[in-house]
């Protein structure tokens, strides 16, 4: 329902993925028990050990979870959603003004990474 009430299309498009999400997750503790749900933990922890290397390896910093987890866990998966609606022409306004603010955000964090960083230049203070 968040979805929907933040971006009516975007969240009635994934209503029903996440509906059959649910019922296909219901086939299979049926079906399974809970072998199922062993499974399911585990891709779950591998899935968020891999995000923490991925962060750690490739940006230099932590995932935006530990900022606020809360976040992290309701909306990202709605951020996917938007991503993957954005790659096929939704709402070219909204992603330029996504993108905007993004960049924004960015620059703010590597001022801030520079300024706490002192004058460092490669690793080397000057």
């Amino acid at each position: 329902m968040l979805y929907i009430l933040l971006e009516p299309v975007a969240g009635g498009l994934l209503a029903p993925l996440l509906l059959a999400a649910t019922a296909y997750s219901d086939h299979l503790t049926t079906t399974y028990g809970a072998t199922a749900n062993y499974w399911a933990l585990g891709i779950f922890a591998s899935s968020w050990v891999a995000q923490f290397i991925g962060h750690g390896a490739f940006e230099g910093r932590a995932p935006a979870l530990l900022d606020n987890l809360v976040q992290a866990l309701v909306l990202a998966p709605f951020f996917v959603w938007m991503e993957i609606l954005f790659s096929v022409g939704y709402r070219p306004e909204l992603k330029s003004r996504v993108d905007s603010a993004v960049e924004k955000e960015v620059e703010k964090y590597r001022i801030s990474q520079r300024q706490s960083n002192g004058s460092a230049t490669n690793g080397k203070a000057k």
